[in-house]
């Protein structure tokens, strides 16, 4: 009997080390089967599933909102909100200089000719092209002299910082039959009394002597352009204006 039940123990004993030395998959292999199968692809007829609700969208990732940034890009920020810094404090120092300036918007430029004179008491100062590139005349008169249009048309400029102007307003007219420009430079901060595109009268008030942009003294720096060429504007108002 003990023969028998040690070759009883031993075949139990290797039956079931054959049961732990066979893959766990091979023991659901089919007979025959020519193709050994990984157990990914025996699980791909059973693979778990997710099935999202049918109002569920797909999102769409957009990089619109990334941006990389360089040193010169930054420069660039940078110099811009410094020049929206000082446009707002050029704002407000025109803003204080329109409070405490005294503006008739009735005045008007004595004379009835179709060109008046742009201001009055004044002392001439430089010509057409005195001491270098200069287009115009310069009308000397203290500060918040009234500023008058020179002739009737319509408003081309008007701007708180025309270039080296300053504060400058320019107006397009038609005289004899001629295009004819003025422009008038140099006035206080926050003086201006028309806007671009508006139609102004002979005389009509437009603003007042200052010293703002390229200037060193209260003046009105006056230009005339006809056809688009520079004339003597010096000759042009004593020619004319009346």
């Amino acid at each position: 009997m003990k023969p028998l039940r040690s070759l009883v123990v031993l075949a139990m004993v290797g039956g079931l080390v054959a049961t732990v030395a066979i893959p766990a998959f091979a023991a659901t292999a089919g007979a025959g089967v020519e193709e050994a199968r990984t157990i990914q692809q025996m699980a791909v007829d059973d693979a778990q599933t997710f099935v999202a609700a049918s109002d569920a969208n797909a999102t769409q990732l957009s990089r619109g909102s990334y941006a990389a940034t360089t040193a010169e890009e930054i420069e660039k920020k940078k110099a811009e909100e410094a020049a929206a810094e000082r446009a707002r404090q050029v704002a407000k120092l025109a803003a204080a200089s329109a409070k405490s300036l005294p503006v008739n918007i009735a005045l008007t430029s004595p004379g009835t000719g179709e060109v008046r004179w742009p201001i009055l008491n004044f002392t001439k100062g430089r010509g057409l092209w005195d001491s270098g590139y200069h287009q115009g005349v310069d009308l000397l008169s203290s500060c918040g002299t009234p500023i008058y249009a020179a002739a009737a048309g319509v408003v081309k400029v008007s701007q708180e910082s025309y270039g080296g102007y300053g504060v400058g307003v320019s107006i397009d007219h038609v005289i004899g039959g001629q295009q004819v420009n003025t422009l008038y430079g140099h006035m206080t901060y926050g003086s201006r009394q028309v806007s671009v595109g508006q139609s102004v009268s002979a005389g009509q008030l437009i603003g007042l002597v200052g010293s703002t942009g390229s200037s060193t003294a209260c003046h009105l720096h006056f230009e005339v352009h006809i056809n688009g060429s520079v004339v003597d504007p010096w000759a042009w108002l004593q020619a004319n204006a009346g």
